[in-house]
């Protein structure tokens, strides 16, 4: 069998591979993508996009019954025919021709199938038919597979046929009840969505929710969730679960308890997408993740990168794109003999992995954070001083909404004077969140930010009042 070549190979075709391959095209790399489902990935067909799709309706709904003027048009609640649809619209109906076509406009081919490494710098790809494709790359090797929804060792289970999130996003028909395993963003946001849809949602998060964020964060979210009728239960986990006979899940909790829903929805992890692609022919475990430095190389391969998901430094679509990105762009100069700038914050590598991620929870109230929570600063031994201030007391929020309920808190490095964490918590605060952003990675000093006027009536004031609660310096 003939192989064919390319510079560089980029198995799995989702965002992250896409910005590989760009980029690479871009830097005068011949590229091909492999994908074994729908082009576009993860993201764009049951994760980001239908979910964020479907939570919105229900975030405009609540965002008019709390400006008077406005709440007397509303006469019902949301028509989930019609979210679903809407959802339907976003995800082209699970049909990737306009991504196809992108591909195509950007100069990458395509080969679809199953991507399996079989040598050095090779990948054999079997096709739906059971053909097979011998690819070899000159230069590089990118796996950008993504993760999967964990399946936690509960008895019974597996048995059960619990939803994933991709059961969730895709459902063509609303559950009559959901029982969600899992408090983090996931679990979080779709039970802010099922909660929306009008059906009854029950929560087993035996840490709470979002329990990465701050704790004011997971507290609002949860008092939230449980005014809108929803039963979130901490502190338990699930024993067994098991499918009853008129077609429930009957779910038996650490306390004794029981809850039964018509569906059930894990939302407790992730694994990575690295079972089944040959990583024993580099001498690594198939299904473990990848360990990569920050030009997103693997370490002890030099022509294997590992960019998004399987490479757990952030499970996130936006960092996944940025780290494909510098991988697409070192590639090319390493392929090229150019320089290449892999010093912390160069154009070859992701250091905003470390300690400028920022993240978005599309809950009621959204959720939005960059950077470092008060527990994760003191953890990595920085000197700090945390400012909260509430949102409410905020002349753009009250303009917002009537009973406009949040909280922003700033973490400052009191040795360099800069900011190294924000989160926000209310309506709309999901905007917030660059600007914070810009501040940690640019280092802006906390004294240059004071010139940064935000505008007025904004929520954006918040910045102001932030800083007038750390205190002006003034020259002694």
């Amino acid at each position: 069998m003939t192989a064919r070549e390319y510079d560089l190979i980029v198995i799995g075709g989702g965002p992250v591979g896409e910005n590989v391959a760009d980029r690479a095209v871009q830097g005068g790399l011949s590229t091909v993508v492999v994908e074994s489902e729908l082009v576009g990935g993860e993201c764009s067909y049951w994760a980001c996009i239908p979910s964020k799709a479907m939570l919105r309706p229900g975030a405009a709904l609540r965002a008019v019954r709390d400006v008077q003027g406005a709440s007397g048009a509303v006469t019902g609640g949301l028509d989930a025919a019609a979210v679903l649809a809407r959802r339907d619209t976003f995800v082209h109906d699970w049909d990737d021709t306009s991504q196809v076509e992108w591909l195509q406009g950007a100069g990458i081919d395509l080969v679809r199938g199953h991507g399996r490494l079989t040598g050095e710098r090779e990948v054999t790809v079997t096709g739906a038919d059971g053909n097979t494709t011998v690819l070899v790359a000159r230069h590089a090797v990118v796996v950008s597979t993504g993760s999967a929804a964990l399946l936690p060792d509960i008895p019974g289970l597996r048995d059960a046929q619990p939803w994933t999130s991709r059961d969730a996003t895709g459902m063509r028909e609303v559950p009559a009840s959901l029982a969600i395993l899992g408090g983090g963003v996931v679990g979080s946001e779709m039970a802010t969505l099922f909660v929306s849809l009008g059906i009854p949602v029950t929560v087993i998060a035996r840490s709470g929710l979002l329990r990465g964020a701050e704790p004011f964060a997971g507290e609002a979210v949860t008092k939230a969730l449980r005014d809108a009728g929803a039963d979130v239960r901490t502190g338990v986990e699930v024993e067994r679960a098991q499918r009853a006979a008129d077609g429930d899940v009957v779910l038996t909790l650490s306390d004794g308890s029981e809850v039964r829903a018509a569906e059930v929805l894990v939302a407790t992890g992730r694994v990575p997408r690295t079972g089944d692609i040959g990583l024993d022919v580099v001498g690594l475990a198939p299904g473990s993740w990848l360990d990569v430095d920050d030009t997103l190389r693997v370490r002890g391969v030099d022509w294997l990168y590992a960019v998004g998901d399987v490479n757990r430094r952030a499970l996130l679509t936006h960092q996944g794109k940025y780290q494909g990105r510098a991988a697409g762009d070192v590639i090319a100069a390493r392929a090229r003999a150019r320089a290449v700038d892999d010093r912390p914050w160069g154009a070859h590598v992701a250091t905003a992995d470390h300690s400028a991620v920022p993240q978005v929870a599309f809950t009621h109230p959204e959720v939005a954070s960059v950077g470092h929570t008060e527990a994760s600063a003191k953890k990595a031994g920085l000197d700090v001083r945390v400012v909260d201030y509430d949102l409410y007391w905020v002349s753009g929020a009250s303009e917002v909404a009537d009973h406009y309920s949040g909280q922003a808190r700033a973490i400052i490095d009191e040795q360099r004077h800069v900011l190294v964490g924000a989160t926000f918590v209310g309506q709309d605060v999901g905007e917030l969140l660059h600007s914070a952003t810009i501040a940690i990675v640019g280092e802006v000093p906390i004294e240059r930010l004071w010139h940064a006027v935000p505008s007025y009536p904004t929520i954006s004031e918040v910045w102001l009042r932030l800083l007038e609660a750390y205190g002006r310096p003034t020259l002694e």
